[in-house]
């Protein structure tokens, strides 16, 4: 299929990439059911890391095998599937070629108490797979936000002289930030915001809530009248601190809930101008058949 113009649009956003880059990127938004729409929903497992085996797949045991994770990116017809080294070299033969892949190139666990993540795998690996791009998680706020950030500086220069889209995972956390500030309205849109600036091709945060963190800001947001009463209103904020829209902004799936609540919250994430959806959890953990339920009518909506 030829690139839609829509698609077209959106590479010319990223001006100062490589031809490379802007191909790896029009490869994602041109694979799936949402090909050439602009709209793009990835499978992340890298929840064997945070969460560990049993909390991430004992509730659907077929998950334990790196082979299904594939076979649930490739039959769903999702844009991607992002996860950590082992799991995409599990697979990376057998399935090659057949979804668009994006190395997590560093992880945390849940035995270490630190808001930090250990660099788990290197851009040669993903050149080596055959991989889109790196996904990178920095903590804005945290302890280790200024290394991370840095180390985010160090992979992306790597990652784009070769080609390959960065996927930026903000999750602010720590220092000012409180724990319902987390996905508070204008950390999120502070996070995605920093995410852009470090020169993600595309940024991952969470779906924000109506709070409001920060002091500082919050006379800002009163005094300039910023809508946030409802989630789209939120998500249309979040996409004007992503260069005004010409980043592309994905926003998690989150923690385990009904089928119901995650599809009111992509309609809120369509309506706002939300690029898409990385459903982990909330898919994998069901079976299969469930799984490719949820994720076409995910895209259904997108789309």
């Amino acid at each position: 299929m030829l690139r839609t113009q829509t698609v077209r649009n959106i590479l010319s956003w990223y001006e100062g990439e490589t031809p490379g880059l802007k191909s790896n990127l029009s490869r994602l938004l041109m694979h799936g059911r949402l090909a050439g729409t602009g709209r793009v929903v990835i499978l992340p497992v890298d929840q064997g890391f945070e969460h560990g085996p049993a909390r991430s797949f004992a509730a659907n045991p077929v998950a334990y095998d790196p082979h299904y994770l594939y076979e649930l990116a490739i039959d769903s017809g999702v844009s991607g599937y992002a996860a950590p080294l082992g799991l995409l070299e599990q697979g990376a033969d057998t399935f090659a070629g057949e979804v668009p892949l994006i190395l997590k190139l560093n992880s945390g666990n849940s035995l270490v108490g630190a808001q930090d993540q250990a660099l788990t795998g290197k851009v040669e690996d993903a050149m080596r797979l055959g991989c889109v791009g790196v996904g990178f998680t920095i903590y804005p706020g945290s302890d280790s936000s200024y290394d991370m950030m840095e180390e985010l500086r160090e992979i992306s220069l790597q990652a784009k002289s070769r080609g390959l889209m960065t996927v930026v995972w903000s999750y602010p956390r720590g220092g000012k930030v409180s724990k319902e500030g987390e996905t508070g309205f204008d950390i999120i849109a502070y996070a995605a915001h920093m995410a852009a600036l470090m020169g993600a091709t595309i940024i991952k945060v969470k779906l924000p809530t109506a709070h409001i963190d920060l002091d500082a800001a919050r006379s800002t947001y009163e005094k300039a009248q910023i809508p946030g009463t409802n989630a789209a209103d939120r998500v249309r904020h979040i996409m004007q601190a992503a260069f005004a829209g010409k980043r592309l902004v994905v926003f998690s799936g989150g923690a385990a809930k009904n089928t119901d609540e995650l599809l009111e919250e992509v309609r809120a994430i369509r309506e706002g101008g939300g690029n898409g959806s990385i459903i982990g959890r909330n898919s994998f953990q069901r079976s299969k058949a469930e799984a490719i339920a949820l994720l076409n009518q995910v895209m259904d909506i997108y789309a």
